[in-house]
Parts: C-alpha cells; structure tokens; sequence
C-alpha cells in the first residue's frame, strides 16, 4: 500500500488524475484545489460542468477549512450516521471554483476507507470524488467493472483494492437548507 500511496501522492500533486477506491464505489480524483486538475476530471467523465463533484476530507476537524461556517446541525447529523454520507454545505471557500456549485455550496464526504483516508491526510488537500464510469453510464460497483476508457484515462490507477470483491455502493447525498433543515437528494 505505501508505494501506492506514494504513486498517487506524485499524481496529485503534480495536478494529474487517479483512479482510486474510496469507502463507497471506485472514485476518479484529483486535487480539489487545482482547477486545472478537475477540469481534467469534466473531460475524462465527459460531464457538464454545471453538474459538479463532491471533495473528500480525511476527518470532520477539516470540515471549517473549505467552508465559511459549519452549521451547528453538522455535528449531529455525523454522529448518527453509520453509512457513508456527502453533505451538501453552503458557501464553500479555500478549493477550486469548478468543485463549488452556482449557488456556493459543495458536497463534501468524510472519508472512511483506509487507503483514501491515508492518501488525503498525506496530502494534505481535499480530493474530488465522482464515480468511475463516463458521465450516464452505469456505475460500477467494483474495479474490474471500469471501462477502459476510464483506466487509460487517467494518470495513475490505484492497486490497493483491486482485487475487493464487496460491491459497495454510492453514498447518500443530503443538502443543508438551513435552520437544522436538511433536503435527501439520494438516499
């Protein structure tokens, strides 16, 4: 795992992309921060870039870095979870403006996976998240459902979990709309 580390550490660092397991399904990803980096990202999924990507974050102590303030229902709403869940905040700040929707928000996603957490944490940066498929098209639930297109697409291809077999799944989305409200936009 460390020299996979390593190699996607190099990838992202210098703005290229990676193909890489995070806690839900296989992720394509690049340095939230780096506009350049996830405008390769658009192409790659061949996505509108009206339809933003979620980040990843290694730990919910970052959550105030890339957001001007985190509501008070945060807290509540990730001590209950037990699945894996991307909360759409409002008024994002400090990542790249093609991550952050029209309206200032941007979906953010506490990761759990040990190989992802790891690789975030090393970095130091948040990291996109979209699933590993051309935008609509299906998404696969384990590595060797990718296309190739999307392997030979990017710039580093992850090891480390190639050979899971546990479909995972996407994560639920919620959207904060303030007050301690909330709207499900997939469960």
């Amino acid at each position: 795992m460390e020299d996979d580390l390593l190699q996607a550490l190099i990838a992202l660092e210098e703005g290229g992309t990676i193909l890489y397991p995070t806690d839900t399904v296989w992720g394509i990803g690049c340095d939230a921060t780096n506009p350049k980096a996830v405008d390769k990202v658009f192409q790659i999924k061949q996505r509108p870039v009206d339809k933003i990507f979620l980040i990843l974050i290694d730990s919910e102590e970052n959550l105030h870095h890339y957001m001007e303030a985190v509501p008070s229902v945060t807290w509540d709403i990730l001590k209950s979870i037990t699945t894996p869940l991307t909360i759409i905040y409002p008024k994002a700040k400090n990542l790249a403006k093609n991550v952050i929707a029209a309206d200032g928000s941007v979906g953010i996603r506490i990761a759990k996976d040990e190989f992802c957490k790891a690789l975030i944490s090393r970095f130091g940066r948040p990291i996109v998240s979209t699933s590993a498929n051309i935008s609509n098209t299906e998404t696969p639930l384990i590595f060797n459902k990718i296309s190739p297109v999307i392997i030979n697409s990017v710039d580093y291809v992850v090891k480390t979990h190639q050979d899971r077999i546990i479909q995972l799944k996407q994560s639920s989305i919620i959207k904060l709309i303030g007050d301690g409200e909330f709207d499900v936009i997939r469960k």
